[in-house]
């Protein structure tokens, strides 16, 4: 559980990590603080975030706290260049950027993860307004965070929506305007009703809200509000708002039901099936919004200020998880299948998207991601996929596993290095200590001058990033090797187990456990698969026999004239 990824979020140039255990881990750009490692250094593999150091904004500093008694954390997201974290108890934590007031204190910048004191406090003193249906003793808390842009957000446990930051507002004249503020505002336009879901872009809000007074499952409604010059509230038209309206796609009258919401700069991916509960579930990806980088998925590069859904995602995929970086939109099936589209080839953002007379590079449909994992496409064990500017991350395995492809100054692909990926590569998970990170930059050494300590680590920083390289290969031939043989996945939770005696690998007994467990269909499947293989291994004999004999014929042939 310590090391399974329960959720995951990317911003500009850096990703957040949460635990099952509740902690959190970051890798990436560190400029702003926005890694919330108490400076502004780089990191190029997962590194834990520590709360030891963390402070209230009004000068009380908290104790020195240990890993036992840090906050169980069980929420997270990540703006432009700040980041957010949900503790189990309710209360908020904030670090990185803070130029518009996005951390929920104050202007100036954190390096370390501080609290958002007045956001439990509004909280607390809100509690007069608690719905007649409610009892007055339950204790009101925040149980959802998320971020974008220069903009927070918060969820309470009664459905409540609460923003800070660079927000978009009304002003008297009931005109749009972007107020920077540090103290959290609530958005009364949705009283009475319960806040499911939100997302933001860089000046846009999207919501998924209940019908009715609570949520039970079924019937969100789509609202948005804010900036809307290339049509990103999907109203129509490109009209700014500057309070919520119903997108009438997704209003209670439609077909259609949004479950999942995410924005991009200036374009939004809405998640939706059908509310014909007795049918197949179907479902489909809508977007609307900036297209200039084909990142609507609708096989141009012309804006949409209406929701259409994509074109050339399978009708029968169930998407489960969205997400949209600067210009680019990626989606992930419960089967495990990946596209991405929108700007830059390869960059993380749409592997193998094609060049044609005067494209830039950009997919305009969206393009099926190839796994290094079963060589074909399919990752094992989808959970959710997040995209940052210019590159994106997948959350496979169930959880165990993560892998990552775009651009990587900065580290920002969590793999050791800063190279581009134009495919998915493992992400360094589980998260390397500091006895694994010494082993493999060659062990400590004794003081030196500083020119001998910065060529010190930069020999370091080679040696590490030449042994990551390598890790990663062998990782991604053992998986490929391991579901050939045994058609799934690799499970390292289990390794230990396979192992006997002097550590040798007993595949016969790992092949009849698997054999054991296997349904009918699964071994179907897999008599299929080995008759193939056999069938070409036997071409390959006959066509072998058959060019040996050949050659000895003509040697035969040779030698007769020769004799003759």
């Amino acid at each position: 559980m310590a090391q399974k990824v329960i959720a995951i979020a990317a911003g500009e140039a850096h990703t957040l990590v949460l635990t099952g255990d509740g902690n959190i881990y970051s890798w990436g750009r560190g400029m702003f603080g926005r890694l919330g490692t108490g400076k502004e250094a780089d990191e190029l593999i997962p590194v834990k975030v520590s709360f030891n150091n963390s402070s209230h904004r009004s000068g009380n500093l908290y104790p020195q706290i240990g890993d036992r008694d840090q906050p169980r954390f069980v929420g997270i997201a990540a703006g432009a260049y700040h980041s957010l974290a949900l503790a189990d108890d309710g209360s908020v934590w904030s670090w990185g950027y803070n130029s518009y007031g996005q951390l929920g204190y104050g202007q100036e910048n954190s390096h370390v993860p501080c609290l958002v004191e007045q956001l439990q406090e509004l909280v607390s003193d809100s509690s007069a307004d608690v719905p007649a249906n409610t009892s007055a003793t339950t204790p009101l808390k925040i149980c959802l965070v998320r971020a974008g842009g220069m903009m927070s957000f918060a969820i309470d446990n009664l459905g409540s929506l609460w923003m800070w930051g660079q927000c978009p507002q009304s002003t008297d004249t009931g005109e749009l305007c972007l107020v920077s503020s540090s103290s959290p505002l609530p958005v009364w336009d949705f009283h009475g009703h319960t806040v499911v879901k939100v997302a933001c872009g860089n000046e846009h809000v999207v919501a998924a809200v209940s019908s009715g007074a609570s949520y039970m499952g079924r019937g969100l409604i789509c609202y948005s509000w804010g900036s809307n010059t290339h049509g990103q509230l999907g109203l129509g038209h490109k009209e700014s708002q500057p309070r919520p309206v119903v997108i009438s796609t997704f209003s209670e009258e439609s077909s259609w039901e949004v479950y999942d919401i995410a924005c991009g700069a200036y374009h939004t991916a809405i998640l939706a099936q059908k509310k014909s509960y007795e049918e197949d579930i179907q479902c489909r990806c809508w977007t609307f919004g900036l297209g200039d980088n084909g990142q609507l998925g609708n096989g141009s590069t012309i804006s949409s200020d209406l929701p259409i859904p994509v074109i050339g995602l399978p009708a029968e995929a169930f998407l489960i998880s969205v997400d949209c970086g600067l210009f680019h939109t990626a989606v992930v099936s419960a089967d495990g299948e990946v596209w991405c589209w929108g700007m830059e080839r390869g960059l993380g953002l749409c592997p193998d998207a094609s060049y044609s007379g005067g494209d830039a590079g950009d997919a305009l449909h969206p393009s099926r991601v190839r796994s290094p994992e079963t060589n074909g496409f399919q990752f094992l064990g989808p959970v959710q996929i997040a995209c940052g500017a210019a590159h994106t991350i997948l959350v496979a395995g169930d959880g165990y596993r993560m892998w990552a492809w775009g651009r990587g100054r900065n580290g920002v692909l969590g793999r050791g290095v800063t190279d581009d990926s134009y495919n998915p590569a493992v992400v360094t998970w589980p998260p390397l200590n500091e006895a694994d990170i010494r082993q493999l930059q060659g062990g400590g050494g004794a003081s030196t001058s500083s020119a001998g300590t910065n060529e010190m680590e930069r020999e370091m920083e080679l040696k590490l990033s030449e042994a990551m390289e390598r890790l990663n290969l062998m990782e991604r031939y053992a998986n490929i090797l391991h579901v050939s043989v045994f058609r799934k996945q690799l499970d390292e939770r289990r390794l230990k187990e396979s192992f006997q005696g002097n550590v040798v690998f007993d595949i016969k007994r790992e092949f009849d456990n698997m054999l054991g467990t296997a349904d009918s269909d699964e071994l179907a499947r897999m008599e299929g698969f080995y008759k193939s293989v056999l069938a070409s291994v036997k071409d390959e004999i006959l066509n072998r026999r058959v060019e040996r004999m050949v050659r000895e014929s003509l040697a035969s042939m040779s030698r007769e004239r020769r004799q003759g």
